[in-house]
Order: C-alpha cells, then structure tokens, then sequence
C-alpha cells in the first residue's frame, strides 16, 4: 500500500511537471483522465497477469468507457508515464510503454500482423514523445528519448534521440545545440527542427534559381554578341560601296 501511495504522488509531480495547466495535485488527480486511464490499466493488467484474462479486458473495457483510452490490460507499461488529454489512445495488445514516456490525444500504438503471439506492435523507450494523432504501427522500438510528430504514421524502427515527421514517418535534423539537450518537448516539437524533404526542396528551388541566372546571363551575352555582328555586318557594307 505504501508504494501505491508513493507510485501515485511520482504519477501526479510527472504530470504537473509537464502539463503548465496543472494548478495543483487535487485538479490532477480528480481532473486528468489521462492519469485514471494508467491506474485503471495497472488493475487491468493485475488481473491479466494472474490468470484472470476476461476480468482482466472487463477491467480494460470500463477504463475505455470511462476515459476514452483503451489499452489492452496485457500492454507493459512503465512509470510516470503521461497520457496528455487521452481521448482516443488506443494501444494494442503486445505494446510497450517505457518511463517518462508521454503520449497524447489520438495515439494509435497498432500492429500490422494477424499472428497470435508474435511481438506485433511497438515498443517505446524511456522518455518517448508521441504527439497528436499519431500512428505507431508494427513491432519495432522507437528508442529511447525520440519524438514523434503530430499526424505522423511511423512504420519503422525510431533511433533514440531522433525526430520523426509525415507521412510515412521520415527522421527531422536537429541542431548540434538541439541534440546536446535532453529536454522534455511538449508535442514533440522542438526548435530549429528541419524537414529533409523542405530541405531538398528548397536545394532544388535555390538551383532552378541558379540556373535561370545563368540561361539569362547567356541569352544576354547572345544578344550582344549578335548586335556586334550585325553593326561589323553593316560596317563592312558601307566600306564596299
């Protein structure tokens, strides 16, 4: 009992400690479904892990209706994890969640495998972002401290620290400055984040620019060339006649 109440004081300091509209330990703990939704889990999944499987998706079932987060009560989940706002949270049955991970409205954890057994959705490391509307589909890792972006559909392995945007998933840079910070970022955005694709992109833009300064610079020099021609035509003419 002693370490459920010290479990639940970590799980509520976790979520002020990252949600600035968190005013005080009472409104996160009476307010925040996100917070119902693990406690409700770690019962579910009590019961799954003692033999008790229809209990146990009963329990799971309940939690879902009353918190709009359905995990499956066999997922393994960490501590202090955080799930911002909930509604829509789905996370399949052999799903991992590590420590300080945070995950926000409209997560999918899923799997893309129909075989009984088999390790068919992901695993998250320690710290992990998922943002907004996010999908995490089929049975890799994202390592540890990795930051999934709004909307993004992630369908391959995360490297710990990287950021991953779009559709499909595609790794961001970062800063040299940026990847020296282990710092918490709120949707899993972080400051001077660059696309690959805006990136090279803007590389073509920029050369088509180059060239058409370099096709004007010559068309220029043609023309030039053609008015000289023309001037030592003429002049020629008049030094016959």
């Amino acid at each position: 009992m002693p370490f459920m109440f010290r479990q639940l004081r970590e799980d509520i300091a976790s979520v002020i400690a990252r949600d600035p509209a968190a005013r005080s330990s009472w409104e996160v703990l009476t307010c925040y479904p996100g917070l119902h939704a693990i406690w409700i889990h770690r019962i579910a999944h009590g019961f799954w892990t003692h033999g008790l499987k229809w209990l146990g998706r009963f329990t799971s079932h309940l939690g879902r209706w009353l918190t709009g987060v359905e995990i499956h009560p066999a997922v393994k989940v960490g501590r202090r994890v955080f799930i911002d706002h909930g509604m829509g949270v789905v996370v399949g049955e052999t799903a991992e969640i590590g420590d300080d991970c945070t995950i926000y409205q409209g997560v999918t954890l899923g799997g893309t495998s129909l075989y009984r057994g088999a390790k068919r959705h992901p695993t998250l490391g320690k710290g992990v972002v998922v943002s907004a509307g996010a999908k995490v589909l089929g049975g890799f890792t994202v390592g540890d401290g990795a930051r999934v972006g709004s909307n993004a559909v992630v369908l391959k392995e995360v490297p710990a620290g990287a950021t991953v945007v779009g559709v499909p998933g595609r790794l961001v840079e970062q800063s040299a400055a940026d990847k020296e910070k282990a710092h918490f970022a709120a949707y899993g955005v972080a400051p001077n984040q660059e696309d690959p694709y805006l990136k090279t992109l803007q590389s073509l833009v920029d050369h088509a620019q180059e060239l058409e300064q370099t096709v004007s610079a010559l068309t220029e020099k043609m023309r030039r060339l053609e008015q000289a021609a023309e001037r030592s035509k003429s002049e020629q003419l008049r030094a016959i006649k």
